[in-house]
C-alpha cells in the first residue's frame, strides 16, 4: 500500500514499523465521512476490531455509560431487543465488551475466526450508528434509569441497570476515592465528573438529552476505528466503506478534551462514605496525595511515570511506601499512575488511616521524596523497577485479554489527544532513552519537578460515617414520596403505563424473523476436535517434571507445586499467610528490601499462591497445593534457581515489624476485592456450606480468610511469637522435595539448561519423609446474611449435584450459556435491574447462581427457585441450538498465551482430565440437544431444594428478609 493513495475510500496517511510488537502501523483516513482508522498488521490470527468516540460528559448524569449499554440494545439491521446477548450466545468471540472511560467510550471485538469476526464488526457498526434508542423511550429506562409503579398505592422507586451498577460502584470507598482524585485535579474539564454516572443526579437525564447526546458524538468524523491482526485489510476497509461510513458526510463535531489550567496551590477535598452501624469508624480513612503530570501525549514521561510508581509503591523495597508505613500513618499504601486522560494523574494513597493523620501524611510524603532527589535513589532498586516493566512490556501477556486488545487501548492514549496512535506501543528509543539517562539522576528530576514543585496537586479525604447510607435512603424515600404526591392522577397512571410497556418489552420474546438477522456461524465452523495441550512426563533426580514444550521468545515459565495436604486442618489459613509473606521479609542470606530489588533485576517475577484442584468427577476429592509461579530470560535461569532456593529453604519468619505490615495490608487487599467481586465471595462462601474444596478453598482466600486475618491484626501483639512458629512449621511441612511437582514452559531446545540448573534446586530441598492429612471439615448450611453499607447485593445459592446422583455432561456447559444469556439475563439483569448474574457447572459437582451489584434479594432467590420450571418447558428449534453451543465452545476455545497453556496442560494432569475427558465434552456440547436441557430441569430443583442461600450486601435489605437466612453476620468490624 502506497502513501496517499485512496483504497475503498480510505487514503492512507502514514506508516510506522513497530519491530517491538512485530507490527506495522497503518494510519487512514475515510475521505467522505471524516472517520479515522490505525491497522496494525502482524501474524496474529486474533483478530481485534474496535471502534470508539471521543465522549466527554458535560454532567456525572451518566449519558456516556447509559449510551454505551443502550446502543447495544437493537439497531436497524439487527432489531432484536439484545444483539449484543445474541452475540454471546453464538459467536466463537474471545473478547466482546464495551467500555466507557472518563473522556471516550471504546466497543471492541476479537476473533480468531474470520466470518466470525466480520459479523461481529456489522453487529457493532450497526448498533453505534443505527441504534434503536431514537424509536424506543423503554431502552435509556431499562439500562439507565426510570420511575417504578405498579400500582397507585405502591411508593413510588427508582430502577435501572447502570444506576443499581453505580450504586454498586459508589459503595466501594476505595471507588470512591478513585473518582475523586480525578475530580479534584481537573474540576473544570469532563474529568471533574462522572461519566459512569452518580446514582444520586442519574435521574435527571431525560430521553432528550440522551439521543442528542448520541446524535452529536456518534459520528464517524468524531470515531476512532482499530483493527488488528493477521487479515485482508482491502476485504475490511471495502466492508467498512460501502456498509457503514459512505453513508455519512465529513462534520464538524465539537469533541473537545478539556485542559485543565495548573493550580497555584493545593486543593483540598473531604468525602464521607457510609459503613454499617456495626462498624466502627477508627482506622477506616483513606488519605491521598495526588499530582498531574504531564500530557498523555508525551511518550517518555508516560513510560517513565509507569517505572516510577511501581519504584515509589509498588514493591516491598518501594521507599516511599516503606516510609509512610514505618511512620504508622495507615495500614495499607499503594501507588495509582492513570495515564489514559489528558492530562496524566498520580495518585499516592494510604489506607486505614484517619483524618486526623493528614498533616502527618503530607509531611511524610515530601520529606521522604526530598531525601531521595537530595541523597539520590538507589541505582538497584531503579534498575529493579526498569527491569520489571520492560519484561512485561516485551512478554506482552495479558492473562486472557487479546494483545491485541490492550494495544489498542495504549493507542487510544494518543491518538484521542492528536498524537499518533503508536507512540506507546514504539517502546524502544523511549525506554533507551530513560536508561542513558539513569546516571544523570533521571527520576530525582522528575520527583522533584513534577511532584515536589508542582502546585497542581491536592488531597482526597475520605472518611467513613455510620448511618450515612440510611440517612440517603430515607431522604431518597421521602423525596419519592413528596414528588408522587404532587402527581396528578393522569401524572400517575402515565408512570404505571410507562412501567408496564417496558415490563412488556422486556417479557417479550423477539420475533423468528428479526432473531434470523442476527448473523451466526454453522456447526461446521468449528472444529470438532479439542485442543490437545501434550506434556512430557520426566523425571529429574527424582522429581517429577511435567515439561510443555512451546514457543516462549526465550523465557522460562517455572512453576513448582507442592502438596500441601501435609498441613494439619487447623493450620490451613496460615498456608495463605505464607503465601503472602514470602519474598516479602527476609531470609538468612538478603534483607527483605534487597530480595525484591534482586527478584525484580533478574527475573520477570516470582508469585506464591495457596490453591486447591478438585479431582474429575468428584465432590469430595481435591488437591490441596502450594505454587510458586515464577518467568525469567534462559541466561537469568540460574539466578532464578538461587533466589527460590533462598526463599523458600531459608526465610526468616520472625521479623514481627514486618509481619504485621503485611497482615495489615493482606487484610486491606481482601475488603478492596470483596466489593469488587462481591459475587463470586457469596458463590465461593455459600459452596463452603457443603463442598470441602469449597470450604478449603474459603479457609484460604475466602470470607474465613478474612475473619482468620483480621484476628491476626487485631490481637497480633499478643500473637505475634505464636504467628512466627506457625509460619515455620507450614513452611516446613510443605516445602519437601517428595512434595514437589515442577511444571516447565519453554523451548524444546532450552530445556537442557532447565535439566542442568534444576540439581540446585532439589539439592537443597528438605527430603524427609512426609505425613499427609486427611480432612473432615465440619460442613453445615449456614445460610449467612453478610451485611455491609453497600447499597446493592450480591445473592447465590448452591450444591453439590454429584452428591444427589447426577454426573457431569459437557451439556452442563451448554444450559450454563442458556442460563446465563437467557433466563438469568432476562430474570436478574433486564427485568430485575441487576448489573450482572452467573451460573457455573463444575466437573467436581459444584454448581451456584450468583448476581452481581443487585437492587433485590427475596425477588433475586425466588428467580433461582423458579429455573427448574423454566428449563422443564425449554424448547429451540436447530438455530437456536446452534447459536448456544457456538457460544459455549467460545468459552472452550479462548487462545491461551504460552504460559497459560503449561498452566492448564499441569491442571489437567493434577485434576486427572485427559485429553479424552475434554474431546468427550466436546462432543457432547456439540450434540446437545434441547430435551438434554430440559432434562437438566431435575438437577436445578435438586439443587435449589437443597436451600443453601448466602447474599453479601446492604444491612437493612438483609434484616428485612431475615427469615431467609439462619445467621445474620456484620461482616467488618
Amino acid at each position: 500500500m502506497d502513501l496517499g493513495k485512496t483504497y475503498n475510500g480510505f487514503k492512507l496517511l502514514e506508516k510506522e514499523r513497530l519491530d517491538e510488537i512485530n507490527s506495522e502501523g497503518m494510519l487512514f483516513e475515510h475521505e467522505k465521512s471524516g472517520a479515522r482508522l490505525f491497522f496494525l498488521k502482524n501474524e496474529d490470527d486474533n483478530k481485534v476490531f474496535s471502534i470508539s468516540f471521543r465522549t466527554p460528559p458535560d454532567d456525572s448524569r451518566g449519558v456516556p455509560h447509559i449510551l454505551e449499554h443502550s446502543v447495544l440494545c437493537g439497531s436497524r439491521k439487527f432489531p432484536v431487543k439484545e444483539p449484543f446477548v445474541e452475540l454471546v450466545k453464538g459467536s466463537l468471540n474471545t473478547f466482546l465488551n464495551a467500555m466507557t472511560f472518563p473522556d471516550k467510550t471504546m466497543y471492541p471485538v476479537a476473533s480468531v475466526n474470520d466470518k466470525d469476526f466480520v459479523n461481529l464488526m456489522d453487529v457493532y457498526l450497526d448498533a453505534v450508528f443505527y441504534p434503536n434508542i431514537y424509536k424506543y423511550s423503554e431502552i435509556m429506562m431499562q439500562e439507565g434509569w426510570h420511575y417504578e409503579l405498579d400500582s397507585k398505592d405502591q411508593d413510588l422507586t427508582y430502577k435501572g441497570v447502570v444506576y443499581n451498577e453505580m450504586k454498586g460502584a459508589f459503595s466501594s470507598p476505595e471507588s470512591i476515592l478513585l473518582r475523586k482524585m480525578m475530580e479534584s485535579l481537573y474540576p473544570d474539564t469532563q474529568y471533574g465528573v462522572e461519566s459512569g454516572g452518580d446514582p444520586d443526579v442519574i435521574p435527571e437525564l431525560t430521553q432528550q438529552q440522551f439521543v442528542e447526546f448520541h446524535n452529536k458524538y456518534y459520528h464517524p468524523s468524531n470515531s476512532y476505528i482499530y483493527l488488528y491482526g493477521n487479515m485482508d485489510i482491502m476485504e475490511k476497509l471495502k466492508f467498512l466503506d460501502e456498509e457503514y461510513l459512505s453513508n455519512f458526510t465529513r462534520k464538524n463535531v465539537d469533541s473537545t478534551i478539556l485542559n485543565q489550567a495548573a493550580f497555584s496551590s493545593e486543593r483540598q477535598m473531604t468525602i464521607k462514605y457510609p459503613i454499617s452501624s456495626s462498624e466502627r469508624e477508627e482506622d477506616k480513612t483513606f488519605l491521598s496525595m495526588n499530582y498531574s503530570v504531564g500530557k498523555a501525549v508525551d511518550s517518555e514521561l508516560y513510560l517513565a511515570f509507569d517505572i516510577l510508581e511501581h519504584l515509589l509503591l509498588e514493591t516491598p523495597s518501594s521507599p516511599l511506601k516503606k516510609a509512610l508505613i514505618d511512620a504508622n500513618i495507615g495500614k495499607d499504601v499503594f501507588g495509582v499512575f492513570e495515564p489514559s486522560m489528558l492530562q496524566p494523574m498520580l495518585g499516592i494513597v494510604c489506607k486505614n488511616s484517619n483524618e486526623s493523620e493528614k498533616d502527618k501524611f503530607k509531611q511524610v510524603v515530601e520529606t521522604t521524596l526530598k531525601d531521595m532527589v537530595n541523597k539520590g535513589i538507589d541505582k538497584k532498586l531503579v534498575e529493579a523497577s526498569l527491569n520489571i516493566k520492560e519484561f512485561q512490556l516485551r512478554e506482552a501477556d495479558y492473562r486472557g485479554y487479546p494483545k491485541g486488545l490492550i494495544y489498542g487501548m495504549k493507542s487510544m492514549d494518543s491518538w484521542l489527544y492528536g498524537e499518533k496512535p503508536w507512540i506507546h506501543l514504539n517502546y524502544e528509543k523511549v525506554l533507551d532513552k530513560i536508561k542513558s539517562e539513569l546516571d544523570n539522576n533521571y527520576f530525582e528530576k522528575l520527583i522533584d519537578k513534577y511532584i515536589l514543585k508542582n502546585n497542581h496537586k491536592s488531597m482526597v479525604i475520605v472518611k467513613p460515617e455510620k448511618g450515612l447510607e440510611e440517612k440517603k435512603e430515607k431522604a431518597l424515600k421521602e423525596k419519592l414520596g413528596n414528588f408522587k404526591k404532587k402527581l396528578s392522577d393522569s401524572e400517575l397512571e402515565k408512570i404505571i403505563q410507562d412501567t408496564q410497556k417496558l415490563k412488556k418489552r422486556q417479557e417479550s420474546g423477539d420475533s423468528k424473523e428479526d432473531l434470523m438477522k442476527i448473523p451466526l456461524l454453522s456447526i461446521s465452523d468449528i472444529d470438532p476436535k479439542a485442543k490437545r495441550l501434550k506434556l512430557e512426563e520426566k523425571e529429574e533426580d527424582k522429581v517429577k517434571v511435567l515439561f510443555y514444550p512451546t514457543f516462549t521468545n526465550g523465557i522460562y515459565y517455572l512453576n513448582l507445586y507442592f502438596d500441601s495436604n501435609t498441613v494439619k486442618e487447623e493450620l490451613i489459613p496460615y498456608i495463605s499467610l505464607l503465601s503472602a509473606v514470602l519474598g516479602k521479609v527476609s531470609t538468612e542470606n538478603c534483607y527483605y528490601e534487597e530480595l525484591a530489588k534482586e527478584i525484580n533485576i533478574y527475573t520477570g517475577g516470582i508469585g506464591y499462591s495457596a490453591q486447591s484442584f478438585g479431582e474429575n468427577g468428584n465432590s469430595h476429592k481435591f488437591y490441596p497445593k502450594f505454587v510458586v509461579r515464577s518467568k525469567v530470560l534462559v541466561d537469568n535461569l540460574p539466578k532464578l534457581i538461587s533466589i527460590l532456593n533462598d526463599v523458600i529453604n531459608h526465610t526468616k519468619f520472625e521479623e514481627k515489624k514486618r509481619l504485621r505490615e503485611i497482615i495489615q495490608e493482606t487484610k486491606s487487599r481482601i475488603e478492596m476485592a470483596i466489593f469488587e467481586r462481591g459475587h463470586v465471595v457469596a458463590a465461593n462462601h455459600v459452596s463452603s456450606y457443603f463442598s470441602p474444596i469449597s470450604k478449603y478453598e474459603d479457609m484460604l482466600s475466602g470470607l474465613e480468610f478474612y475473619k482468620f486475618i483480621s484476628d491476626l491484626e487485631k490481637n497480633f501483639d499478643s500473637k505475634s511469637e505464636e504467628i512466627s512458629k506457625k509460619l515455620e512449621e507450614v513452611s516446613n511441612n510443605i516445602f519437601n522435595k517428595n512434595n514437589l511437582t515442577v511444571n516447565i514452559t519453554c523451548g524444546e531446545k532450552d530445556y537442557g539448561n532447565f535439566k542442568s540448573a534444576s540439581k540446585d534446586l532439589f539439592h537443597e530441598l528438605k527430603d524427609n519423609e512426609i505425613c499427609k492429612v486427611e480432612y473432615n471439615f465440619d460442613l453445615k448450611p449456614k445460610n449467612e446474611g453478610l451485611m455491609t453499607s453497600s447499597k446493592v447485593q450480591y445473592v447465590a445459592k448452591a450444591y453439590n449435584y454429584i452428591d444427589l446422583g447426577y454426573s457431569y455432561s459437557g451439556s452442563l456447559q451448554v444450559l450454563r450459556s442458556i442460563a446465563n444469556y437467557e433466563y438469568l439475563w432476562n430474570q436478574v439483569r433486564v427485568q430485575g435491574g441487576a448489573y450482572g448474574s452467573f451460573a457455573s457447572f463444575q466437573r467436581n459437582g459444584n454448581m451456584f447462581f450468583t448476581s452481581y451489584r443487585d437492587p433485590n434479594l427475596k425477588h433475586t432467590v425466588e428467580v433461582y427457585d423458579n429455573a427448574s420450571k423454566f428449563f422443564a418447558n425449554f424448547k429451540a428449534d436447530s438455530r437456536q441450538m446452534t447459536k448456544y453451543i457456538i457460544g459455549t465452545i467460545s468459552d472452550l476455545d479462548f487462545p491461551l498465551s504460552p504460559s497459560m497453556k503449561g498452566e492448564r496442560a499441569a491442571e489437567n494432569y493434577i485434576r486427572h482430565i485427559s485429553y479424552d475427558d475434554l474431546q468427550k465434552e466436546r462432543e457432547e456440547i456439540l450434540s446437545t440437544k434441547p430435551e438434554d436441557i430440559a432434562g437438566f430441569a431435575e438437577l436445578i430443583s435438586s439443587v435449589m431444594n437443597k436451600n443453601n442461600v448466602c447474599v453479601l450486601g446492604n444491612e437493612q435489605k438483609i434484616k428485612e428478609n431475615k427469615d431467609i437466612f439462619n445467621n445474620m453476620v456484620s461482616l467488618f468490624e
